[in-house]
C-alpha cells in the first residue's frame, strides 16, 4: 500500500493510510499470551524517559541520541490482543529528533489514530518494528536510525538530518483483528456514515480532471494532458446536504488519490473496501482545505500542489514536484 492521507506533520511525509497498522507477529491466533518476538530494546532507546499521558506526554533524553537499528522498550505492558499481521492498531504518539531533542509531532485522542503502513518503506519500517506483538495499553519508547526512516537524505521539511535518528513514544489503545469477510464501512463511533457521496451532482470547473463513477461510487479519475495548476483548485462534483464540516471535525470518507503528470493511483479507499476516519486537521492542508465547509453527501475534487501536500520532500511515489489530485466522499463527521 502506497502513502495517501497524513497526520500532521510527520506523518504526511510518510506513507500512510488513515486505517489500520499492518504488522507482523510470531503468534498464529494474535492472542496475548501467544509467542510473539518484539524487536529488542537497547542502550539508546533505554536513555528515553517519559512522563504525564494524553496531551502532556513528554520524553526527556539525552542529545545526539541514536542508534544503528530500530530499539524498542516497553516502558508499561498491555493486556489483550497483541498486533499481529492485518490487524487494526490504534495509536497515540509522540515524536522528536533524536539529535536536537526538538519535539516534531504529536498526536493524543481518546480513541486514538488508527492508520496503516508497509514494513519496507522508510519510517514504517521502524514503526512496524516498534510496534510488533504491542497489546493494548502498552506504552513504547522506539528510537528509529536513519535506515529504518528517512535514510541518507533526511527531511529539510521535519528538520531532519541524513544522520538524525527519531524518537517516537507510542501509546497502543486498541488492537483490532482484521475482518474475516469484506470490510464494511467504519465511521466515527456514534456516527451513521453514507455508502457514498449522494448530493445533487455538480459540474466541474474546466481544467479539471474528468471524474466517471462506478455503481459503488468508487471514482476513475483522468487528468488532462496540460500543465498542473500551481495553486490548490478545489470544487464540487455533488453537493450534500447533510451537517457540515468544521475545523477539527473527525471525517469519514472515501477517496481516491492520483499523481497529476502520471495519472498513477497512489492510494484509494475504495480499493481497500473501507473508508476512512481521521481529524481534519491531522491531513495535509489541502487536504483539510477541500473538507472544511463541506457537507456530508457532498464529492469533492481537489488539485493539490505541493505546498499545500507533502512538500518538497514529496512522499512514496510521490516527488517533491508532484501535484496531486483528490477525490473525496465526505460520508459523516463529528465534534
Amino acid at each position: 500500500m502506497k502513502a495517501v492521507l497524513v497526520f500532521k506533520k510527520i506523518l504526511p511525509i510518510l506513507a500512510v493510510s488513515a486505517l489500520a497498522l499492518s504488522l507482523v507477529s510470531c503468534s498464529s491466533d494474535g492472542s496475548a499470551t501467544a509467542a510473539c518476538t518484539p524487536t529488542k530494546s537497547g542502550s539508546a532507546s533505554e536513555k528515553v524517559t517519559v512522563t504525564g499521558k494524553g496531551a502532556s506526554t513528554t520524553a526527556k533524553f539525552p542529545k545526539n541520541l541514536s542508534t544503528k537499528t530500530t530499539e524498542r522498550t516497553q516502558l508499561k505492558a498491555g493486556k489483550g490482543r497483541v498486533a499481529k499481521k492485518g490487524d487494526t492498531v490504534a495509536v497515540d504518539y509522540v515524536v522528536y529528533n533524536g539529535t536536537t531533542g526538538k519535539k516534531i509531532d504529536s498526536n493524543s485522542t481518546a480513541a486514538g489514530v488508527p492508520f496503516a503502513l508497509d514494513t519496507d518503506q522508510g519510517l514504517l519500517s521502524g514503526l512496524y518494528k516498534a510496534l510488533r506483538c504491542s497489546a493494548p495499553g502498552a506504552r513504547v519508547a522506539a528510537v528509529i536510525p536513519p535506515s529504518d526512516a528517512f535514510k541518507s537524505t533526511g527531511s529539510s521539511q521535519l528538520g531532519i538530518g541524513a544522520n538524525d535518528s527519531i524518537v517516537f513514544i507510542l501509546d497502543v489503545v486498541k488492537v483490532s483483528a482484521p475482518a474475516k469477510s469484506t470490510p464494511t464501512p467504519t465511521p466515527a463511533p456514534s456516527v451513521s456514515a453514507l455508502p457514498k457521496a449522494n448530493g445533487a451532482a455538480q459540474k466541474a470547473p474546466a481544467g479539471f480532471p474528468t471524474v466517471k463513477l462506478a455503481a459503488t461510487g468508487a471514482p476513475t479519475i483522468t487528468v488532462p494532458k496540460t500543465t498542473a495548476p500551481t495553486t490548490l483548485k478545489i470544487a464540487d462534483l455533488k453537493k450534500g446536504s447533510g451537517d457540515t464540516v468544521k475545523d477539527g471535525d473527525t471525517v469519514t470518507v472515501h477517496y481516491t488519490g492520483v499523481i497529476w503528470a502520471t495519472n498513477k493511483v497512489f492510494d484509494s479507499s475504495w480499493t481497500r473496501g473501507t473508508p476512512a476516519s481521521f481529524p481534519t486537521t491531522g491531513v495535509i492542508p489541502g487536504f483539510s482545505k477541500a473538507l472544511v465547509g463541506q457537507k456530508v453527501g457532498s464529492q469533492v475534487i481537489a488539485i493539490i500542489p505541493p505546498a499545500d501536500g507533502y512538500g518538497a520532500a514529496g512522499s512514496g511515489d510521490i516527488k517533491g514536484t508532484d501535484t496531486i489530485v483528490f477525490v473525496v466522499d465526505i460520508l459523516a463527521t463529528t465534534r
